[in-house]
């Protein structure tokens, strides 16, 4: 046994003599449901536009003609809900929980389906979190699903680990912004996906820029783009940089994501792409 060792086998390819049983830590899915692929969507901290680009990424398989569904892993701040203005509550029945269909069907699951009141605060610690999240998978009867994103909250925390260890994730996304502080908290990020042995499918890079709808130039209001450096550290081919659009700000407020513009959306073809090519 290594002197530096923390006792963490899961995190440790060593095969020492002191080397402890690993647990599976998987969860089945529920007996009525069928998912393809799930792709987790990350980043390494908040307010950098994770839920947006989740949405708009279930919006764009939807339209290429895949049934998407999205679950909302950010169970004490979730916003999908809002974002393709779902009013209705879950179904809960005797063979489990019903997501919510969107207006172009894509399934949606989220703890605010389930409260009385969606600005009731969820006042939990972590293993509660982590276990509704698992519980979104076990019990939520998600029918002939070709693509799931997983919108998970910011951080590498017990979320993050339980989705990871728990649920077949296929790759995820990982989404910055081009502040030089963003940039070594994406490595964290990075370096988790690595360890849980999780591809990254792409990076994307929201708020890049601002586009001048008068003179056509672009001004880098949050700095100058970093996100080819880090792609290049870590050999993550597909990179899509996404501006800042006043129009989607309003969009998403209004709870109207589904009828974004195709222009818009074609900021993260790249991504979309691979993540197709899972199939």
């Amino acid at each position: 046994m290594s002197e530096n060792c923390d006792q963490n086998c899961a995190s440790c390819a060593e095969n020492c003599g002191e080397r402890k049983e690993e647990f599976d830590f998987s969860a089945k899915p529920h007996e009525m449901s069928s998912v393809k692929k799930v792709i987790g969507i990350i980043s390494g901290k908040g307010g950098v536009g994770k839920s947006l680009v989740t949405s708009l990424m279930a919006v764009g398989m939807n339209r290429r003609g895949y049934h998407s569904a999205i679950m909302d892993a950010d169970i004490t701040g979730p916003s999908i809900p809002k974002t393709f203005s779902i009013k209705k509550k879950a179904e809960i029945n005797e063979a489990g929980v019903i997501p919510v269909k969107s207006a172009t069907g894509i399934d949606i699951m989220s703890i605010n389906l389930l409260l009385e009141d969606e600005t009731d605060p969820v006042i939990w610690r972590g293993p509660l979190i982590g276990g509704t999240v698992k519980q979104f998978w076990t019990e939520v009867i998600w029918n002939d699903v070709d693509y799931m994103f997983i919108d998970m909250p910011p951080g590498t925390g017990d979320v993050a680990l339980t989705v990871f260890q728990s649920l077949p994730v296929d790759g995820i996304v990982i989404v910055t912004s081009p502040q030089e502080l963003v940039s070594m908290i994406v490595a964290k990020a990075v370096k988790m996906a690595e360890m849980m042995n999780i591809p990254i499918l792409g990076i994307v890079e929201n708020m890049s820029y601002f586009k001048c709808t008068d003179c056509n130039k672009e001004y880098k209001i949050f700095g100058e783009s970093h996100i080819e450096q880090i792609a290049g550290k870590y050999d993550i081919k597909a990179v899509s940089k996404m501006p800042i659009e006043p129009v989607i700000a309003s969009t998403v407020d209004k709870g109207m994501i589904e009828l974004v513009d195709d222009d818009y959306l074609n900021n993260l073809k790249e991504i979309l792409d691979k993540v197709e090519e899972l199939k």
